[in-house]
């Protein structure tokens, strides 16, 4: 799967993906009404609303992008219906051909990791049968517990040649209550991104393998050591846009051969209608304003790594 993610990534020339992380406040009216007209009031009609709000943006903007990202958190909320959705709008952007990031962030050990694994990577027997559940590309893990929380995931990538994103430094402002501290000299999330780099060996592409990590892009200078420590590792970094981070700063995330990062915007994207200067889209064409707001994100990340030539 990390072959499909960069030939994409060379074939739309946008190493963006949008995180479909859906609030019913981002969902405009129009879509709000008729769905709770349908279903009433109820987690049926929320859910439904999510997803005609994910699928609208999805047909704008499929042909721009490599890969999604959906938060499973925001289809949880809504419990079983909400989940119907999560599925809904993996299906769905697998049938326009893009790459699924499920932003799950597992982190346990043994049979319940490889059981996240198998319900989100891989596959699960009932009966004589077998299915895949949820069926995504990629996963995010929480690697804080360790090699036993990591290496069934790790198996199953193998199996499926799928792969994941490693929290490694994440872009929230008290991450470094942990991430940074100080052993041996050096910050926590320097040796877990030689931890990934050393799991991203057992399962290599051509250039790039599987296993990949994650580094906000609200720490540049962290971007810039991590790039140095996990050569081969394809870095996901969130936090573009609403968070901060804009496409001057992510330079160094990406190697020389402009591949092996792959930027996130989520509410950037997906509520960009709601934004000043996307104010002339009026809710109803929200799905054009994700559009531009893509269009304006490639091209702010396209020019940064230009400038760097």
């Amino acid at each position: 799967m990390i072959h499909k993610l960069i030939e994409k990534i060379k074939k739309t020339n946008a190493p963006v993906v949008a995180g479909l992380d859906p609030m019913l406040s981002y969902i405009p009216e129009h879509i709000l009404k008729k769905s709770y007209e349908q279903y009433g009031e109820t987690l049926e009609g929320a859910a439904d609303a999510v997803w005609q709000f994910n699928k609208g943006i999805i047909d704008s903007i499929y042909d721009l992008i490599p890969a999604v990202k959906p938060q499973i958190a925001m289809y949880e909320q809504f419990g079983i219906e909400g989940m119907k959705a999560f599925q809904k709008t993996v299906d769905y952007c697998h049938e326009k051909d893009l790459v699924v990031i499920g932003d799950i962030k597992r982190g346990d050990i043994g049979s319940t990791s490889a059981a996240y694994a198998a319900g989100h990577l891989g596959k699960v027997t009932a009966g004589s049968r077998t299915y895949s559940a949820f069926n995504e590309d990629f996963a995010t893990v929480n690697p804080y517990l360790g090699s036993d929380g990591i290496q069934p995931f790790i198996d199953v990538c193998k199996e499926e040649k799928k792969g994941l994103f490693i929290l490694v430094k994440t872009s929230n402002p008290s991450s470094g209550e942990f991430q940074d501290r100080l052993t041996g000299g050096r910050p926590l999330y320097e040796y877990v991104g030689e931890k990934v780099a050393e799991w991203g060996a057992q399962h290599m592409g051509d250039d790039y393998s599987y296993i990949g990590a994650v580094v906000g892009a609200t720490y540049p200078e962290a971007g810039k050591i991590m790039r140095r420590l996990m050569p081969k590792t394809y870095i996901l970094v969130p936090g573009y846009g609403a968070q901060g981070g804009k496409g001057a700063d992510l330079v160094h995330y990406f190697n020389e051969d402009g591949l092996g990062a792959i930027v996130n915007s989520s509410r950037g994207i997906i509520a960009a209608y709601k934004l000043e200067q996307y104010a002339h889209f009026s809710p109803e064409n929200y799905a054009d304003a994700s559009r531009q707001a893509v269009l304006d994100m490639t091209a702010d990340i396209q020019g940064a790594l230009q400038q760097r030539k």
